[in-house]
């Protein structure tokens, strides 16, 4: 499965459960971290709670092998490791208190408009 399978699966997971803000950021070359950044937020714990556990059932049943998850219980943030694609969802205020898009201002936005709201 390529990069862009995985984005399209997982931010459809994200908009299924109704995330918000879902961002895309291109951070090859600009880390070894990963490829994508795929960023979202949650109205409340309840809700970001529901969009990781969208997001894990999209990648294990779409055979992705998540390498690492970290902050699940935080109810704060939640980083979701798949290898080449790290998925971070936040609540709205520690999204705003890292403000990765800033951090990562040198990468590119990946379009993600074909991959939500089809029906």
């Amino acid at each position: 499965m390529n990069n862009e399978e995985i984005l399209e699966i997982i931010v459809k997971a994200a908009d299924d459960k109704l995330a918000e803000n879902i961002m895309v950021l291109d951070v090859r070359g600009l880390t070894s971290l990963g490829d994508y950044f795929v960023i979202m937020n949650g109205r409340n714990e309840r809700q970001m709670h529901g969009i990781v556990d969208g997001v894990l059932e999209a990648a294990h049943k779409n055979n992705m092998e998540v390498l690492h998850q970290e902050g699940k219980n935080s109810g704060n943030w939640t980083l979701i490791d798949l290898n080449t694609v790290i998925v971070h969802v936040f609540n709205a205020e520690e999204r705003s208190y890292y403000n990765l898009e800033k951090l990562w201002s040198e990468a590119p936005l990946v379009d993600i408009t074909g991959m939500i709201n089809e029906q």
